[in-house]
């Protein structure tokens, strides 16, 4: 190509395409170079078919290409028809190898051409041809792919989607849309929210999986690729399902090396990180422009917007604003001191810790999702068991946290830069204390959705705070007066690893002297005895183990491993002992909690001679109850079969406790010795009945209760993800004639649950809707006495209990038999 161009755009996706065309539109000399031998390669790689979406809704669309939410192949057929008659100048098959040169004369290298002169560069790259590859065994095998071209070409075939954002949801989407095909489509998810999805394709898939067209798999990640199998490691433990075709669409990362190689720099040495750019896209190599996906800044609206403005700034606009400026200086209207757009998103990325690392397009595309407060001094933010599942950072100012609910001047602090109300974001619960500013505060409040697609998608962000859990459960767990401060080298040492259900974390008679947090999940401790392991208690999310070893130094005692797919911090044994030898008061607590382990292995060592009765007994009875959901609950329900009479008191009680409806099914369930779990909510402590409720109307109460609100839409999206099948949909009954009017005139049911068939005909008669909703055991919650099951057992059959019970129940079958 002849003659220096004023800006040579590489790539031709949204972003690119729409640079070229307002450089055509402004008669500026330029070039559109792309790999490829057709245009916007990004849209071009959709599957066939696919429905483009274009979001934000709300954002003005800056272009001279015109773009609409519609199907893939019109998009890029009115994309091809605009390029030609405006004639932009476009260069295909050109395969960028290198670029050098300072600004004003830059050289293109291409592959097999000659090479192009200008005086800038846009680089409009993307990064979807950097898929991040599965590295797990048989990733090589050939029924693994990366892209998927056309859904309509797979007929018959079990096909498993490995990703959870949108790319891989609408593959499967595409793949379990026409019935026809009978293919059998799952989705796994190794967490439990689709995160990095947009909301209308989270909705779309759980309508598929409700209709039976797809199946959702969450917890769930790929362990081992076979000829005609994959193997999955489950909450469960390892599970093996038939699967003809893997679609692994993993992500993509940024072209570093290369991008580098042309004297760009990254904001982090971090393998996600993005480049370093200025407000008008500007990298730390003067003349070298960068926008689209590879900016951070993936939707497609917000990349042609890109396009269009960074040819602006290149032609002298430097007055233009972000097409997104209007609705954010609204949402900072409220807030005091006179600030440009550009100067409130600086301070809050400068002041917010988990924000350091963002660029301003990423923190602009976090704002839209977020709000601004601004509280006075001694303002309440939010009360102690409120429901609230979002999470606050404090840009200026300080809070105090009334820690305890009897005395609100017993406070903690958190200053500048922090974090608060992370439980709500993580587990659901309700707020766990009263939030109250301590000076004139300035926060961001970042609803569950942005904050989990912050930490999903901002590595740097998802480090800071997982920095805070880790920090605030060690201070929170071990107590005894200890600072930020003191825990700090520990924290930065801290590392949170994944474990799957049934590996073991420590082996009993080791050597090793680290120790561990149970930061989510459930551990059991086994110790074995004549050759058999023999349990000796459950460790529930919050608790730690390890510390015998490292305070006496001698060798593990027991075998400690996962009951369910858990999530554990592991700590540097020497650190921890440092931190007992500054805190004597934190060694004495240690030295307590290592006295009442003691006692239990006491326990079980004094009756290893009877070992193949009692304590075998024992054991498996104590086994049982964690195989059977114990292993994650909170207040599960169980019965002495011993005691139980039959009598359906419990179910009565539940049902007329609940407008009719029963939340419990005695005989369901299954039993052990004479310990039986009936189908009843075990109020688990990271519920699975919460992933995916569109309504949020799953709530955690201030007792532990999970409980249902009269918000539930009926999706039954809750009852597809409980594993223990105690939710279920049903409709509101009619209310029932009273106690008294059954007894003397017959009128109405009776005590307990109502029959179908009377629960029908009195709909009908009154022309009552009968839509169903979810129903489930709420621990009576708000009902005087506690749950009603317990208290109409005539025999104390029925029992609630809490993990710290389950070692003394099993104990107490073993002495009863």
């Amino acid at each position: 190509m002849s003659g220096k161009v004023r800006v040579a755009i590489v790539g031709s996706g949204p972003a690119g395409l729409s640079a070229a065309a307002r450089a055509t539109a402004l008669g500026m000399s330029h070039v559109l170079i792309e790999k490829t031998d057709h245009l916007s390669d990004t849209i071009f790689k959709y599957q066939k078919g696919k429905h483009v979406m274009a979001t934000p809704s709300n954002l003005v669309l800056r272009s001279d290409l015109d773009f609409d939410a519609g199907k893939r192949e019109a998009i890029l057929a009115t994309w091809d028809e605009q390029v030609a008659a405006g004639k932009v100048n476009v260069l295909l098959n050109g395969e960028v190898t290198a670029i050098t040169g300072e600004k004003g004369a830059f050289t293109i290298a291409l592959k097999g051409r000659e090479p192009v002169e200008a005086e800038t560069v846009v680089l409009a790259i993307g990064t979807q041809g950097n898929p991040n590859l599965l590295r797990l065994p048989g990733a090589e095998l050939p029924h693994l792919q990366y892209q998927l071209d056309d859904p309509g070409e797979y007929f018959d075939e079990h096909i498993t989607v490995i990703g959870s954002g949108d790319a891989g949801i609408e593959n499967a989407l595409g793949l379990a849309a026409d019935p026809a095909q009978r293919n059998v489509v799952t989705i796994l998810n190794r967490g439990t929210d689709f995160a990095r999805a947009k909301g209308a394709n989270v909705k779309l898939l759980n309508e598929a999986a409700a209709d039976g067209r797809m199946i959702i798999r969450l917890e769930t990640s790929p362990a081992e690729v076979k000829a005609g199998e994959l193997v999955l490691d489950t909450r469960d433990g390892q599970e093996t399902i038939r699967c003809d075709r893997i679609i692994a669409r993993t992500g993509s990362k940024p072209p570093r090396a290369f991008v580098e190689a042309c004297g760009v720099t990254f904001a982090s040495e971090q393998p996600d990180a993005f480049p370093q750019l200025s407000p008008s896209f500007e990298t730390s190599k003067p003349g070298i422009h960068v926008i689209g996906a590879l900016a951070g800044y993936p939707l497609i609206k917000h990349c042609m917007n890109q396009g269009y403005d960074v040819i602006e700034f290149l032609n002298g606009n430097t007055s233009l604003k972000p097409a997104d400026e209007p609705i954010l200086a609204e949402k900072f209207a409220g807030l005091p001191g006179r600030r440009s757009v550009d100067q409130w998103l600086e301070l809050f990325r400068a002041n917010i810790v988990i924000l350091n690392e963002l660029s301003p397009l990423q923190m602009r595309e976090l704002m839209l999702d977020s709000r601004v407060h601004a509280h006075d001094a001694g303002e309440v933010i939010f009360v102690r068991n409120d429901q609230g599942s979002s999470m606050f950072a404090i840009a200026e100012g300080s809070v105090l946290v009334e820690v305890s609910a009897e005395d609100p001047s017993i406070t903690v602090p958190i200053g500048q830069g922090s974090i608060f109300g992370e439980v709500g974001l993580i587990s659901g619960r309700r707020r766990g204390a009263t939030i109250r500013a301590a000076e004139p505060t300035l926060s961001m409040e970042l609803s569950r959705t942005a904050a989990l697609k912050l930490m999903a998608t901002a590595p740097s962000a998802a480090r800071a705070v997982n920095r805070v859990f880790i920090e605030r459960q060690l201070l929170q767990i071990f107590g005894s007066g200890l600072t930020a401060e003191d825990v700090a080298e520990l924290v930065d040492a801290a590392a949170v690893e994944d474990i799957r259900a049934g590996k073991v974390v420590i082996q009993e008679g080791a050597g090793d002297k680290d120790i561990f947090l149970v930061r989510r999940g459930s551990m059991i401790v086994e110790k074995d005895i004549g050759g058999h392991p023999v349990f000796l208690s459950y460790l529930p999310a919050g608790s730690y183990f390890g510390e015998m070893a490292v305070i006496d130094g001698s060798k593990r005692t027991a075998t400690v491993k996962a009951a369910i797919k858990s999530e554990v911090v592991r700590f540097p044994g020497e650190m921890f002992t440092a931190l007992l030898d500054r805190k004597p008061r934190l060694r004495e607590k240690a030295l307590a909690d290592m006295a009442g382990r003691r006692e239990v292995n006491q326990f079980i060592e004094s009756r290893k001679d009877s070992f193949g009765g009692a304590v075998d007994y024992y054991s498996r009875t104590a086994q049982f109850l964690v195989d059977n959901g114990i292993g994650e609950a909170t207040d599960v329900l169980l019965i002495d079969e011993m005691l139980c009479v039959g009598c359906d008191n419990c179910e009565k009680a539940c049902a007329d406790s609940h407008d009719g409806l029963s939340r419990l099914d005695r005989e369901a369930g299954r039993t052990y010795a004479h310990l039986h779990v009936p189908t009843s909510c075990r109020h688990c402590e990271h519920p699975h009945c919460m992933a995916d409720c569109p309504p949020n109307a799953i709530k955690r109460g201030p007792d532990g209760e999970v409980f249902i609100d009269d918000t539930c839409i009926g999706c039954g999206n809750c009852q597809r993800n409980c594993p223990y099948g105690v939710i279920r949909m049903d409709a509101k009954p009619p209310k029932k004639p009273g106690l008294l009017s059954w007894m003397l005139f017959g009128a109405g049911p009776g005590p307990g649950e109502a029959s179908y068939s009377w629960r029908k005909k009195k709909a009908e008669a009154s022309g009552a809707e009968q839509a169903k909703l979810a129903i489930k055991c709420d621990m009576c919650s708000g009902i005087k006495g506690g749950p009603a099951c317990v208290r109409a057992c005539p025999t104390g059959a029925a029992i609630r209990v809490s993990p710290e019970r389950f070692l003394s129940v099993a104990r107490l079958v073993e002495d009863t038999d």
